[in-house]
């Protein structure tokens, strides 16, 4: 691996938890691609560190699944089959029809707060879709629902959906070529806002998996069901 020159701008000493998610961040935009080997003493060397940190950070995001260790070999950007991008899709419908529940039982106040957040997301996701930003736009798309899950103020649904927003992320970055709904995009999000709005718990949950299975077989359909995803 050749590190890009100007990957990490960290100050001061840079720790485990701080260099894992700034490596974390350049993988899901897709500066290290899928199956690329990430080289430890590359890293310590150009973030002026021991090789300790950074094999931690490196170990976290194996963890985490972002990162895959191979015996005698390295460490490797994960790479999603169109069974991952499914299984990863599958999680977080159900997280996210979780965080439904919580948020509509949590009150007429909680509920507001979320939809003020998530309302704010979908203007600056329409300004984006207007210019085809796509860079700009699957940050955007993933922070709404990180938001929503966030809004329910479980701690362990959202530390859950951490990791599968990562990976979600990585998923979306194929769609930068192959996303053949991208004027549809914003009206999903505000669907979903609308019903949340409304309390309608049954056409939440509906729209939650529709948005769900559309992402899939938008993201299975770009390279064939037994191609490589992202």
């Amino acid at each position: 691996m050749a590190a890009p020159e100007g990957l990490f701008v960290l100050e001061g000493r840079p720790t485990a938890q701080l260099i894992a998610d700034q490596l974390r961040e350049q993988i899901v935009q897709g500066i290290f691609r899928p199956g690329e080997q990430i080289n430890e003493s590359v890293l310590a060397s150009q973030l002026r560190t021991s090789r300790g940190p950074v094999r931690e950070a490196l170990q976290r995001l194996s963890q985490e699944g972002i990162l895959v260790s191979r015996r005698n070999r390295g460490v490797f950007v994960l790479e999603l089959s169109a069974d991952d991008v499914r299984e990863i899709y599958a999680v977080r419908e159900a997280v996210e029809s979780t965080a439904a529940d919580a948020l509509l039982d949590g009150g007429q106040e909680q509920v507001k707060d979320t939809c003020r957040i998530l309302r704010t997301v979908i203007s600056d996701m329409a300004k984006q879709v207007a210019v085809s930003d796509w860079q700009a736009i699957a940050p955007l798309d993933m922070q709404f629902h990180t938001s929503f899950v966030a809004g329910a103020g479980n701690t362990r649904l959202i530390r859950i959906y951490e990791t599968l927003a990562a990976e979600s992320r990585m998923c979306i970055l194929n769609l930068a070529v192959a996303y053949p709904r991208i004027d549809d995009l914003v009206q999903e999000h505000q669907n979903i806002l609308d019903l949340l709005e409304k309390g309608d718990r049954e056409e939440l949950h509906k729209a939650i998996t529709q948005h769900m299975q559309k992402a899939v077989e938008d993201l299975t359909a770009a390279r064939g069901d037994k191609e490589i995803i992202a």
